[in-house]
């Protein structure tokens, strides 16, 4: 054990980061697996807690194991990878819905581990690299609409339609990060706009196809629907159960909250230990708790951001802002739907919700941002040589500032 924490490298407060929310994670998620034990009859509080333990576990094994790889490796491994995620998200699609009705088309059941697996989430990631890598290909080069429309559009919208049917709010995250990603990495503005303004019609094209057709895709779009409606109608209290019952939670934690394991309205949620875990966070830990668990986000965030100033080449800038900023972005997301801010998305809060697919996704991101600040110490360390700034490169320039 002794050796394993020797040979921790990379930024330490990110690390520290990480543990902190692991280890908090377990008070809700036990506090939360109530619902799950007694309203939904499924398992034993004991039985949650050691699933979440094993699948933490086997996530710092990936932060671990992934901080390790030398950052430019990643560059090979994106193209390796996104055929793979492509194949995924096409079989996942291809199963549809089960009988129950249940939305299947987003998992890959493993019966000999007894869970799923959700290719989305690694989508996601490969992506943000592969955009990474692409922009540090085309850094000397100016860039033209045309020339860019197969090597990074193409790739970029084929992931994100085959997230859309089954997971709106995946692909509108994973696009508007990489529209992101885009803009920091210098591609002309003018490009970008036309970007957003196609996805946003081939959005249209798609809920007006599910609408003329129902079979292509059953429920989904019903869904996205009702949940905006019920987002923009107070009024409609049988479609905002969910959020109704987060700010009775929210509302009743006041400022110190009833204390650890107290939560009332974990027994009304259906999605408590997920989707809602901060809801019920707050419940427990009032307003003190949950606006210190946002700072640990943004204190996140800012290590991402002193991470990628500390690295020397383009691809390791863009590798670390492409993969970190969505972990912080998330969070925020999850945060403001149990206040009502946002409509009911569906996301986790990263390191804190139960759930496999999406917190080792998590991790390697993690993994990555460590793997490149480890690079970075190591080359600050080895020569005080500085980089120089593309004064047209908007990440450039917030590096140069910082």
């Amino acid at each position: 054990m002794l050796n394993i924490f020797q040979n921790i490298k990379g930024d330490k407060a990110i690390w520290a980061i990480a543990a902190l929310l692991a280890l908090f994670s377990f008070l809700p998620v036990y506090s939360a697996s109530s619902n799950l034990v007694y309203v939904v009859g499924s398992g034993t509080p004991v039985g949650h807690l050691v699933k979440h333990a094993i699948l933490l576990f086997l996530g710092f094994g990936i932060i671990y194991g992934v901080h390790k790889i030398p950052t430019h490796f990643f560059k090979g491994l994106s193209m390796i990878a996104l055929p793979i995620v492509l194949v995924l998200l096409i079989f996942v699609l291809a199963q549809g819905t089960s009988s129950g009705g249940t939305n299947d088309s987003r998992w890959i059941r493993l019966p000999l581990v007894g869970f799923g697996f959700q290719p989305s989430n690694l989508a996601a990631v490969v992506l943000m690299i592969y955009v990474a890598r692409y922009f540090s290909k085309v850094r000397d080069i100016k860039i033209t609409f045309k020339e860019s429309i197969l090597p990074l559009w193409l790739p970029v919208f084929l992931v994100v339609a085959l997230i859309l049917p089954a997971n709106f709010s995946t692909a509108a995250i994973v696009f508007s990060m990489v529209m992101v990603l885009c803009f920091l990495g210098g591609y002309p503005m003018k490009y970008l706009l036309g970007i957003v303004g196609t996805g946003i019609l081939f959005l249209s094209i798609f809920i007006l196809t599910a609408k003329a057709f129902p079979d292509l895709f059953p429920n989904r779009v019903d869904t996205w629907m009702s949940r905006i409606d019920s987002f923009s109608n107070p009024d409609d209290t049988e479609g905002t159960y969910q959020i109704e019952r987060a700010k009775i939670a929210i509302a009743t934690g006041g400022i110190v909250g009833k204390g650890a394991g107290k939560s009332v309205q974990k027994n009304f949620l259906p999605q408590s230990s997920s989707d809602f875990i901060y809801a019920i966070i707050v419940e427990e830990y009032g307003l003190i708790g949950g606006f210190i668990l946002m700072l640990f986000y943004l204190f996140l965030l800012f290590r991402i951001v002193v991470v990628a100033n500390g690295c020397a080449s383009v691809f390791s800038k863009l590798l670390v802002l492409g993969v970190g900023l969505p972990i912080v972005f998330q969070a925020l997301i999850n945060m403001a739907v149990a206040v009502e801010l946002f409509p009911v998305t569906g996301q986790n809060l990263p390191l804190i919700s139960s759930g496999g697919t999406s917190s080792w996704m998590t991790c390697l991101a993690i993994g990555i941002i460590l793997s490149a600040s480890n690079k970075s110490i190591a080359q600050e360390s080895a020569s005080g040589n500085d980089v120089d700034i593309d004064e047209t490169n908007p990440l450039e320039i917030l590096s140069g500032q910082l």
